[in-house]
């Protein structure tokens, strides 16, 4: 039978990217979810043998003004309680965190562009291995405190948790490892513009630092998302 995979995307040009090819070659069915669309959430949290939670340029904490967060963290949580396959990028990884009890907060800095993450040991004998001194791209303000059961894989020079595992099923990445570097990066660009506005970003640097470290990222990002996949268990 076919697995499914179900994914929650706040924005339509944070897609799944690189990761895609990788997924489908596992054995799985793509599904996007568009949140905040009428109806959400749809279905059980339960039935997808993998969950991918995406990105979007709001806070988890932001209820008030997106009251639909409130619904995403309980069909997060209620998944997370039965420990089944899932993955968080950006602010879907800030979603796995406030869902298994940790708290999302602004970092006070704009993390945004190409460096490489320093791996903990336990980040360097693991799937993100594939990484070391890869440049991912980064792109948040916010940041979290370590969930209880969670292990750190990573770190960067401003922000010390940029990754972690709770045991082999739930990984959460806080920078873009998925992000498709090629012609599709200027949808971010686009997409964000007010926010690289406010934070004085240097577009054309970004473009080429994109152009210079995509390929790079994308082989290294398919043998990292590739291997996490093989190495999941039954809940």
């Amino acid at each position: 039978m076919t697995k499914i995979a179900l994914v929650l995307r706040h924005v339509h040009f944070e897609d799944l990217g690189t990761f895609a090819d990788p997924i489908r070659e596992a054995g799985y069915e793509i599904r996007y979810s568009n949140v905040g669309d009428l109806g959400f959430p749809v279905g059980d949290p339960l039935e997808p043998d993998l969950l991918v939670i995406l990105g979007g340029p709001i806070g988890v904490y932001e209820d008030a003004a997106y009251p639909f967060l409130a619904a995403e963290r309980a069909f997060i949580e209620r998944r997370l309680a039965t420990r089944r396959p899932t993955l968080g990028v950006c602010l879907g990884a800030q979603l796995v965190a406030a869902a298994s009890g940790a708290t999302v907060f602004p970092s006070g800095v704009k993390e945004i562009g190409f460096k490489p993450v320093t791996l903990t040991p336990a980040g360097s004998d693991g799937p993100l291995r594939h990484l070391r001194n890869i440049p991912v791209l980064h792109w948040h303000g916010d940041t979290y405190s370590l969930p209880a059961a969670a292990i750190n894989l990573a770190s960067s020079d401003l922000i010390e948790q940029q990754a972690f595992a709770i045991g082999s099923n739930i990984l959460g990445l806080q920078f873009h490892p998925e992000a498709d570097c090629g012609d599709a990066f200027e949808r971010w660009l686009v997409g964000h513009a007010v926010e690289l506005a406010e934070a004085r970003i240097d577009l054309p640097a970004l473009r080429r630092d994109a152009k210079e470290h995509g390929s790079a990222l994308q082989r290294s990002s398919r043998l990292m998302i590739g291997e996490w996949l093989t190495r999941l268990e039954n809940p």
